[in-house]
């Protein structure tokens, strides 16, 4: 799996005008990305490195201060421009399988005590956020 990671003051996603997403205040916006082999350990392992990673103010976690976080599936993380001028999407995951692993990341954030808010799966989504310092990390797991 995949994820674009961003330190954020506020963040909340619309779909067709409707927010169904929404942190206030300091927290990760996370863009996440699954393909074929993605397991849920692998969904796991990432809850616990999001959950745990020292990026908010003062090399804080979102567990030290129970920032929330706020899940976005990004199918477009596994695209592939490095050939000719369309990316291709083989390497992403089909919804079948990216869905319930999307999914299962929250539900490990939730188990370890996060405030997660998402998006809407395989929606066409607004996602509106203020990147705080600018900071964004890239992960993988």
């Amino acid at each position: 799996m995949r994820a674009v990671v961003q330190r954020v003051d506020g963040a909340s996603v619309t779909v067709d005008g409707e927010t169904v997403g929404e942190i206030v205040g300091q927290g990760l916006c996370v863009l996440v990305g699954a393909t074929h082999e993605d397991t849920d350990e692998q969904a796991a392992r990432l809850a616990n490195k999001l959950w745990t990673l020292r990026v908010l103010d003062g090399e804080k976690s979102c567990s030290d201060v129970g920032a929330p976080l706020l899940i976005v599936s990004q199918f477009t993380l596994y695209g592939d421009a490095r050939k000719g001028r369309r990316p291709t999407w083989n390497a992403a995951a089909p919804g079948e399988v990216a869905e319930p692993l999307v999914q299962g990341l929250c539900a490990h954030l939730r188990a370890l005590g996060a405030h997660v808010e998402t998006g809407r799966f395989g929606a066409k989504m607004r996602v509106n956020l203020t990147n705080d310092g600018p900071f964004t990390v890239w992960l993988e797991v």
